[in-house]
């Protein structure tokens, strides 16, 4: 057997080739959820897994643990327009957590992220391992077609739900590998313990405003490359939807704010594309609901991802988080 690993997405490639695949799935394999036509409903299923050593950063409470779990999953639903209903959630506790304190605090945690989406845990399983894994599945249903990632035409305005880059920062500050005054310090660390999906957002969009989405919490740059991959465009950014701490944060650490916008990740915005003629409408429904939408590029018809920096045009590459390796 080979001593080199494989990556997560090569993986699931090589798993979804030796599946069969369900006759007239609503969404095909590799996209962010999974469906199947009930009728007039589409029910929607999305699962995902959190572990311990992997996923939960330094400092982190088992509380926000258990919620962010959830969270990853929500924002999956809300970058296809699903309102999410139940869930469940298997947990697997090493020894040392297996104490009525530890388990209150994710059972809270898991309850707190569904009830703040309007959806309820039924259900689930509990075993013993050897690191703390929360997997969690989701499901919904919807009239409307889900939002494949694969629907973008050329000229469409590409678009994100949030400005980035305080994942990023937030996670070198808990590493320990730069620093930031105090007041920055706690809106950097908290944007990576207290995540929020972008539901009242995918949902105020659904219903033909978006020709193609993605949940960008494998990174902005991993994601954009998903959307032009899948939809066979391109992309010219002309805007990098960076935050002011981060921005701050990267002057004073002497960083690029570009790598902690491109290629942070865990942010849970939603990154997708609008036809020009719906682009004011849908600017007006997401900002209905308290949210924004912030155009940061178009799509075009040479299928490369290019950001436009001061008239001259580089490549931006496709990176990002992947299991089994640092950076995909």
């Amino acid at each position: 057997m080979s001593s080199n690993p494989l990556g997560e997405h090569e993986i699931i490639r090589i798993i979804q080739s030796r599946l069969t695949p369900m006759p007239d799935m609503p969404v095909p394999f590799g996209d962010d959820v999974s469906a199947i036509s009930l009728g007039t409903q589409t029910a929607v299923l999305k699962t995902d897994m959190l572990v311990g050593k992997t996923d939960v950063p330094m400092g982190m409470s088992l509380f926000a643990v258990a919620r962010k779990a959830i969270v990853m999953n929500v924002s999956d639903l809300a970058s296809k327009g699903v309102v999410p209903t139940a869930v469940l959630a298997a947990i697997g506790l090493p020894k040392a957590l297996a104490t009525k304190e530890a388990v209150t605090e994710i059972a809270e945690g898991l309850n707190a992220g569904a009830r703040e989406y309007g959806a309820y845990v039924i259900g689930g399983d509990t075993n013993e391992t050897s690191d703390l894994i929360i997997s969690i599945s989701v499901f919904g249903t919807t009239l409307n077609n889900p939002t494949l990632r694969s629907g973008a035409k050329v000229g469409d305005i590409l678009a994100v739900t949030g400005l980035f880059g305080k994942s990023a920062a937030g996670l070198r500050l808990l590493l320990r590998d730069c620093q930031a005054p105090e007041e920055m310090r706690k809106k950097l660390v908290d944007a990576v313990y207290n995540p929020k999906a972008r539901l009242c957002e995918g949902l105020a969009l659904c219903g033909g405003y978006v020709s193609a989405s993605i949940d960008s919490s494998d990174g902005l740059a991993w994601s954009i490359h998903e959307l032009s991959q899948q939809s066979g465009v391109g992309f010219l950014l002309d805007r990098l939807p960076v935050a002011v701490e981060a921005e701050e944060f990267a002057i004073q650490n002497g960083l690029d704010p570009a790598e902690l916008v491109l290629y942070g990740g865990e942010e849970y915005e939603l990154v997708l594309t609008v036809t020009p003629s719906r682009w004011v409408e849908a600017q007006a429904r997401v900002q209905a609901v308290g949210g924004c939408l912030i155009p940061i590029g178009k799509a075009t018809s040479t299928q490369q991802v290019r950001l436009d920096l001061d008239g001259k045009e580089v490549p931006v590459v496709a990176r990002g988080w992947e299991h089994f390796k640092r950076q995909a």
